[in-house]
């Protein structure tokens, strides 16, 4: 039986439950380190995650993607929390509570986004820019990993190094044979229930989610329900001024992040989510966080895909999994705490094998060099800075270079009929980029006095190429000549007429141009004679 990474079936209730616990498991580090992040509670991160998950399962627009807290977003609280801290005393902690009024300010951005349709836009993105994606995180949950391998600062080494490395290898030995076996059962859950029992009852000294809490400064993640409350911050112009720049830059990581991981999973499992009703669940998900005290978040890739590889596809994987961690974090706390490490790191690492996009090395020679710089470009800053600023650069470069190869491809055939006209016909769209090479293809001073441009094969674009024509028909009348303009689609002669064009335009209403061809033929040979 051939090894897939990921099963395409439609999944079942049975494979929803399991998947659901195995994500809770894989969310609990991940949720305590990004609040470690973000200078907050571990408490916190983890609420963040059960609102997020739960809220976005049961509305969301992609029914199997997992959200909850996320470094991408953890990176930019920090200064919102330093900046918050500074305003009182040490004591206030207000910091977490300037946090919770930028997630309601976020939140209604992001729905905003969603009810205005605007999540349209993320088929605006490149697939080279998509590549860049997968493997830029991919290569940051891969680091992410690394803090696992320091205990109290320190990096491991000698014995307790072995047996870290050994339990990660077994676990993901398990994760790789198991499904060769059987697809009945996660082998992401069975991985880290056979590397807990074995730690456990093996009394093996590894590092667990309890010493890794303690050694961020944690005390554990037992904790009550959310409460809800608002935000013990002055609500004012400059309460806005502080956080409005911080609810934008989280809104357009949040959804640039979980609208690229939504078109991810639609790929990987065939099927087409909703990111304009996703756009509105993320909102929701973060207007809630502020209100009840959580760190707030985006879709995860990384649990997402653990989902959606141990069976998960209807929106119960994600709820099972919201409501496991709520019940971690309430009731089996002193279990949970006593998890290896070493099994969920192993389960992350097998994240980053399946996430990152090894076809990158197959189609090095095969795809223009421009793609192959933005592949690089958005993996590089996606590591280096974050996903937002990785994806604008991407998008940039693929603009550029896309604006670039149709400008120089617009070419104009010549010819002369029997009348004497002289006849462009233009190939290729004309826009700010092709301008300067559109007008070198004309030859006004040995060109006759009637002269035909017929853009049947071409189209007006923007405002450059309107003030291109317009400049060129000045200087075809300024030589005592007419210029006429041939063949434009509707919405071009409507661009010509707002811009007030001095050329004369001939439109054929017909868009398949099979209408008054003859009759504009019989005005022009009239004029001629």
């Amino acid at each position: 039986m051939k090894y897939t990474f990921i099963d395409k079936s439609q999944g079942s209730i049975k494979d929803d439950i399991f998947s659901g616990l195995t994500v809770a498991l894989a969310l609990v580090p991940e949720a305590v380190a990004f609040s470690f992040i973000a200078g907050i509670s571990p408490v916190i991160g983890l609420y963040g995650a059960f609102m997020m998950g739960l809220i976005t399962s049961i509305i969301g627009g992609r029914p199997g993607m997992i959200s909850g807290a996320t470094g991408a977003m953890a990176v930019v609280m920090v200064a919102l929390v330093q900046e918050g801290n500074a305003m009182g005393a040490p004591s206030e902690q207000l910091g977490v509570q300037y946090l919770f009024a930028t997630l309601l300010l976020t939140g209604l951005i992001q729905a905003s986004a969603g009810f205005l349709r605007l999540g349209k836009f993320i088929r605006m993105i490149p697939h080279s820019v998509m590549m860049g994606f997968v493997n830029g995180l991919a290569l940051v949950i891969f680091l992410s990993q690394l803090s696992m391998f320091r205990v109290e600062g320190e990096w491991m080494s000698g014995s307790q190094l072995y047996i870290m490395l050994g339990l990660i290898a077994l676990a993901m030995g398990i994760m790789i044979i198991l499904p060769l076996i059987t697809k009945k059962i996660p082998a992401a859950l069975v991985a880290i229930i056979t590397i807990s029992l074995l730690v456990i009852f093996g009394e093996i000294d590894t590092q667990s989610v309890k010493s890794f809490i303690v050694s961020g400064g944690g005390s554990g993640i037992e904790a009550g329900l959310p409460v809800f409350g608002i935000p013990a911050i002055p609500f004012n112009l400059e309460t806005l001024a502080i956080i409005f720049p911080y609810a934008l830059i989280l809104a357009a990581i949040g959804l640039i992040e979980s609208l690229m991981t939504l078109s991810l999973i639609d790929e990987l499992t065939e099927t087409r989510g909703d990111a304009n009703r996703e756009s509105i669940a993320q909102g929701i998900a973060n207007f809630v966080n502020g209100l009840f005290g959580g760190m707030g978040g985006c879709a995860m890739i990384g649990q997402s895909i653990i989902n959606i590889k141990s069976g998960g596809r209807g929106r119960l994987s994600g709820i099972v999994a919201a409501l496991a961690l709520l019940a971690f974090i309430l009731f089996g706390s002193k279990y949970i705490e006593m998890v290896p490490i070493a099994a969920l790191t192993a389960v992350m690492f097998m994240v980053v094998l399946g996430t990152f996009a090894w076809s990158t090395f197959k189609i090095l020679n095969k795809v223009p060099k421009a793609d192959i710089l933005v592949i690089i470009v958005v993996t590089a800053l996606t590591v280096i800075f974050d996903l937002a600023i990785a994806v604008l650069a991407g998008v940039i470069i693929a603009s550029l270079v896309f604006s670039w190869e149709n400008a120089v491809r617009i070419r104009a055939r010549k010819h002369i009929d029997e009348r004497g006209v002289k006849h462009y016909e233009i190939f290729g769209p004309l826009f700010f980029g092709s301008t300067t090479l559109f007008n070198s293809k004309f030859d006004l001073e040995n060109d006759p006095k009637e002269v035909i441009v017929d853009f049947a094969e071409s189209r007006i674009m923007d405002q450059s190429a309107i003030e291109a024509i317009n400049k060129l028909s000045e200087k075809y009348q300024k030589k005592g000549k007419n210029i006429h303009l041939r063949h434009l689609s509707k919405d071009c002669h409507r661009l010509i007429k707002k811009a007030q064009s001095i050329c004369e335009v001939n439109v054929l209403e017909d868009p398949d141009y099979f209408v008054a061809i003859d009759n504009y033929n019989k005005v022009v040979a009239n004029r001629i004679s």
